[in-house]
């Protein structure tokens, strides 16, 4: 059986203007992630997502390089979320983004906009390969990529904020 795998690069980008970016989304979501206890080498999150439904996920990922790693995810429902939380690793934060998917040329860019940042934001795109070339929407203004910054991924940031000034 082939393991699912999530393919994808990350880039650090300058915050868009929200009033200019949202119309061109096909979706905008908040989202609380919250990161549980995990035998190692698996980080372990549930995720409740609000946009014009409110949904809950179970996944677990273990990381084959900077862009590569086997995703297992399944959509749980509330009392199921509830109870995972009870598991939360205690060094870890609950973390709250909004995310703008913004659809371009053939792939689905999602740009996570943080509270705790003003300046910056993180934008992803998954990939079928990682080879696969694509271009990056011209109104992002990228600052560089971060795909193999370890600082940069979410269950780092539940664990430690860097100030955005170290990004720029």
């Amino acid at each position: 059986m082939n393991e699912p795998l999530e393919i994808e690069r990350k880039y650090l980008i300058a915050c868009p203007d929200m009033q200019q970016l949202r119309p061109l989304c096909s979706a905008v979501y908040d989202m609380e992630q919250t990161y549980l206890q995990s035998v190692s080498g698996v980080t372990a999150r549930v995720r409740r997502r609000t946009g014009e439904r409110e949904e809950f996920f179970h996944t677990e990922k273990e990381r084959l390089s900077d862009r590569t790693c086997v995703e297992r995810e399944r959509q749980i429902d509330r009392a199921e979320y509830e109870q995972l939380l009870l598991q939360r690793a205690e060094d870890a934060l609950t973390i709250r983004k909004t995310r703008y998917c913004l659809p371009y040329n053939g792939f689905l860019f999602e740009i996570d906009v943080y509270p705790f940042w003003q300046k910056i934001a993180v934008m992803e795109v998954e990939l079928p390969s990682e080879e696969e070339s694509f271009t990056l929407p011209p109104q992002i203004e990228v600052l560089r990529e971060v795909t193999d910054d370890h600082r940069m991924k979410n269950a780092a940031l539940a664990r430690y904020i860097p100030d955005e000034a170290e990004f720029l």
